[in-house]
């Protein structure tokens, strides 16, 4: 635990999924709050809660798990925020801190703006991790440890409030930087949602072979099979939501993807190996960048035990 004095009072975590839960255990490990209230929409998840003793509170009442909080974060899909917001905003404390971890900021801040109460500060938020599995058992401590996350203030959000914001998240062990949503949607749409679209499609592709069982596809799984069936386990609402609330720029880099796509198949056609060795060795490169700045491991095989055998 950490000896710093925690930066709030009281947490409110609503949705106790991947990210609330490890933003819940995370706090406490980090000593950032002094209190944490949960508040989930099923009865079942507030149970499981209590029995793990992530939050001091999980009663399953709302305006309790509010009550006194100085910082209330949203955890819940994209799609649904508006109306969480909605039922949030009657017992939301003046001056506190409301903030989410949506990962489509344009759609959130216009969902959410017009539900908060005067004296209320609005700070979006997206934590640039997770992993494919959902659910308050899911989370852990060290989830957000050397991973990015974006804040979105609007215009007139109080800096002040925007600067505790990002120190509560430094706490959690993550790097922090502001962008507008406008730019953060863009970018994420790059480097999260076509890459989940990409292994969804491709995945859907190979359930749905008629000259090769899917049988043989579990069977003969190979890395880079495997590893898009990794992302393709994902939570299905959240990317719904995703998709759905990031339609232009998710539609625009996927345009953009589809005319690489055609370049790439005109080389092959073309048996310009040249033109497929040059771009194969940008596109390590890129590689190298990310394990670089250490937001990936440069193990063999992503770093996953084999127990001494070869992989």
């Amino acid at each position: 635990m950490s000896d710093a004095a925690p930066l709030f009072n009281k947490l409110c975590l609503i949705g106790l999924g991947l990210i609330g839960s490890s933003i819940a255990r995370a706090a406490r490990a980090r000593n950032a709050v002094r209190e944490i209230a949960a508040y989930d929409a099923s009865p079942q998840v507030l149970a499981r809660v209590r029995e793990l003793g992530i939050a001091d509170d999980a009663s399953g009442d709302l305006s309790s798990a509010l009550a006194g909080a100085d910082l209330v974060i949203l955890c819940v899909p994209v799609g649904s925020i508006g109306a969480v917001a909605r039922t949030c905003a009657p017992y939301l404390e003046r001056g506190a801190i409301l903030s989410d971890v949506g990962s489509v900021k344009g759609s959130v801040t216009a969902q959410v703006a017009p539900h908060v109460p005067p004296g209320v500060h609005f700070v979006p938020a997206h934590p640039l991790a997770g992993t494919e599995y959902s659910g308050p058992d899911s989370g852990f401590s060290t989830l957000f440890e050397n991973r990015w996350c974006l804040l979105t203030p609007t215009p007139d959000t109080d800096a002040g409030m925007v600067e505790v914001t990002a120190e509560f998240w430094k706490r959690l062990g993550a790097k922090v930087e502001a962008t507008t949503p406008e730019h953060h949607d863009l970018a994420l749409a790059v480097t999260s949602h076509l890459p989940h679209l990409i292994a969804f499609n491709i995945v859907g592709t190979a359930a749905h072979l008629e000259t090769v069982t899917q049988s043989e596809v579990i069977k003969f799984s190979a890395s880079g099979f495997r590893d898009f069936t990794r992302i393709a386990a994902s939570d299905p609402t959240m990317w719904r939501d995703v998709f759905l609330h990031n339609k232009d720029a998710v539609l625009d880099m996927l345009g953009r993807f589809n005319a690489d796509l055609k370049s790439l198949q005109g080389m092959i056609e073309q048996g310009d190996g040249q033109g497929l060795f040059d771009l194969f060795t940008r596109t390590r490169a890129i590689r190298k960048g990310i394990v670089e700045q250490g937001q990936d491991t440069a193990a063999p095989d992503f770093g996953r035990p084999h127990d001494g055998k070869a992989p």
